[in-house]
């Protein structure tokens, strides 16, 4: 398996393409900061993992700027501090100020140009376009959770981007299925048989941070630690 064998990059954006680690730990610095106990970066983002994802779990309509309110008026109970409303929304619009990754924009530029570009992402549409100016890259598709109506690591909605990318010509075996996410991407794409690519982000790092144990380590056709060095890795394929 190469990666010129691929006709379409199939991405998620969040943890992948950008840094939602460092845009939740800076939004929820208002609360974090008055927690009576010091608390690691790593241990906000897991308890963060586990309210997202109970959430988008039993309110799977709910669009995503409407799932973080919830979460962040659950992890003001879970640590005893007082929170309001307005702070809450104000979480939820932060999706916006999420930084992207300093190499996902010139990574995607290089791809456009050999791939389709298509997001498969939890958000919701304009949360996404605020993110999307970010990148600077327009994709040939977008498929939100807002769209379908579910949550990864549901199947439902790589069935949703499976059946809508066969109307551009794309089928399954023309896909890489791109991200971080070992929860939310890379053990359902085993489980439907997708080609799929890890990159590994949190590499110098232990543990899942923002997302949720995997259960059984999914299995990956290529692993790369960065959106440059997969881009790096394709150039050496052409030359090859």
């Amino acid at each position: 398996m190469k990666l010129t064998d691929f006709k379409a990059l199939t991405f998620d954006c969040y943890g992948t393409l950008i840094d939602w680690e460092s845009g939740m730990i800076a939004a929820l610095a208002p609360l974090t900061s008055r927690v009576s106990r010091p608390l690691g970066r790593d241990e906000i983002l897991q308890a963060h993992a586990r309210h997202e994802s109970s959430q988008q779990r039993w309110t799977p309509g709910r669009r995503y700027r409407e799932i973080l309110p919830v979460v962040y008026k659950r992890l003001a109970e879970e640590w005893g501090v007082a929170a309001s409303n307005a702070e809450c929304g104000a979480y939820g619009r932060s999706i916006g100020d999420w930084p992207a990754f300093p190499d996902s924009a010139e990574a995607l530029r290089y791809l456009k140009r050999h791939y389709k570009l298509v997001i498969l992402s939890n958000v919701d549409n304009r949360s996404f376009a605020t993110s999307n100016a970010r990148l600077g890259v327009t994709f040939d598709a977008i498929y939100t959770a807002e769209d379908i109506g579910s949550y990864k690591p549901s199947e439902r909605n790589f069935e949703y981007m499976l059946e809508k990318l066969q109307t551009l010509g794309v089928t399954r075996h023309d896909i890489l299925h791109t991200a971080e996410s070992l929860f939310h991407d890379h053990a359902p794409a085993n489980r439907l048989g997708l080609a799929n690519c890890w990159i590994h982000r949190r590499h110098a790092e232990e543990g899942f941070g923002a997302t949720m144990h995997p259960g059984d380590m999914p299995q990956c056709a290529f692993r790369f630690t960065s959106m440059a060095e997969l881009a790096e890795a394709h150039r050496a394929a052409l030359r090859a």
